[in-house]
């Protein structure tokens, strides 16, 4: 037993292939035993992952299909109120806009309509004041005219402002006109407008002694402006309300920052 042990340990060592340099010859490389193992189970995983996904994919659609239904069939008690009075609002500013076109119901009256507008529009308002600035020689006037003018700038800065932030349509696609684009007036909300005639007829029943038909005539001026406004296709209903409402927010705003004599006179020696 012994001596066949060393011959054959005797032939082991003088066996070629028993060298280092044919060692990887004889023996697989770990490498490739692991990068083949590795692909398998790649390849493996990558059959088990779209079933997979398609599984977790279902089971989202099935838990978000009721909810999303439930919001579209169960809608907010003030989404409805809000959708309701919007579509209130259209339908009657349609019904009322009768000079919206030339062959509208109303249309020969049309030029009429729109020259009442035009009565509460900021460039004659603006051009006028500036007029009687200029012609007026008495310190209460001047007083009068420039927070008046101060009054009408604001106006006009501030509508426009809410226009571009709201960008809102009118009822009707009735393309603003020169003077509409001189002061910015191109959308719907608020309107400009009847903003205007409410602003100037509260200053005028502040500032100004007028008899009480005066008085009456002024404020149904500024009510005839809003509803020009409408009857030509320009705004809905509740622009011109809304109008309104900044018109006198804006009134109180002038009355808060009313400049006075000094400062007026002051202002106009620097011109």
């Amino acid at each position: 037993m012994p001596a066949s042990q060393s011959r054959a340990r005797a032939r082991e060592r003088n066996n070629v292939l028993n060298r280092a340099e044919f060692l990887s010859l004889n023996q697989p490389m770990k490498g490739n035993q692991e990068t083949r193992s590795s692909s398998r189970k790649q390849g493996s995983q990558s059959g088990l992952a779209p079933t997979q996904n398609e599984g977790t994919k279902e089971r989202r659609q099935s838990q978000q299909l009721p909810e999303e239904d439930c919001m579209q069939l169960n809608p907010s008690f003030k989404g409805i109120a809000f959708n309701s009075l919007l579509a209130i609002d259209i339908c009657i500013s349609k019904r009322l806009g009768v000079c919206a076109s030339r062959a509208s119901s109303w249309g020969s009256a049309r030029s009429m309509i729109t020259l009442i507008g035009i009565t509460g529009h900021g460039v004659p308002w603006i051009g006028c004041t500036l007029i009687c600035l200029v012609k007026s020689s008495t310190l209460a006037g001047q007083e009068v005219l420039m927070n008046l003018l101060l009054a009408l700038l604001l106006d006009v800065m501030i509508v426009a402002g809410l226009q571009k932030l709201a960008k809102r349509r009118g009822p009707y696609d009735v393309h603003p006109g020169l003077l509409d684009y001189l002061t910015m007036d191109i959308y719907a909300f608020p309107a400009g407008h009847a903003s205007r005639a409410a602003m100037v007829s509260k200053f005028f029943l502040n500032h100004l002694v007028l008899a009480i038909p005066l008085r009456i005539l002024l404020v149904l001026w500024a009510f005839c402006v809003g509803l020009s406004r409408i009857m030509i296709g320009r705004h809905h209903i509740t622009d011109v309300l809304s109008g309104f409402v900044f018109g006198y927010l804006q009134f109180r705003l002038v009355e808060l920052m009313w400049m006075s004599s000094n400062t007026c006179q002051m202002i106009i020696s620097i011109w």
